[in-house]
C-alpha cells in the first residue's frame, strides 16, 4: 500500500467521522425525542450515546428518514 492509498483511506475515515458527527448531533438535538419517547427530558445520557451514533450514522439516518415518512 502506497502513501497515496493510505492518505486516501485516512481521508475517507475522516469524512465518515465528520458525517457521523453531523448526523449524530442533529439526531440528538432533533430526532431522539421522536424515536424514543423515554428520552424526553433525559439530557444526561445524550453525550454518552454520541460515539455510537457517529459510528452507526448510516443506520440512524436511514431509520430517522423512515420515521419521517
Amino acid at each position: 500500500m502506497g502513501v497515496g492509498m493510505a492518505a486516501w483511506v485516512v481521508g475517507l475515515a475522516q469524512a465518515y467521522a465528520v458525517l457521523g458527527l453531523v448526523v449524530g448531533l442533529a439526531f440528538l438535538l432533533r430526532g431522539i425525542d421522536r424515536i424514543d419517547p423515554a428520552a424526553r427530558g433525559a439530557h444526561a445520557f445524550r453525550p454518552l450515546i454520541l460515539p455510537g451514533l457517529v459510528l452507526l450514522w448510516p443506520v440512524v439516518a436511514w431509520r430517522w428518514a423512515r420515521l419521517a415518512r
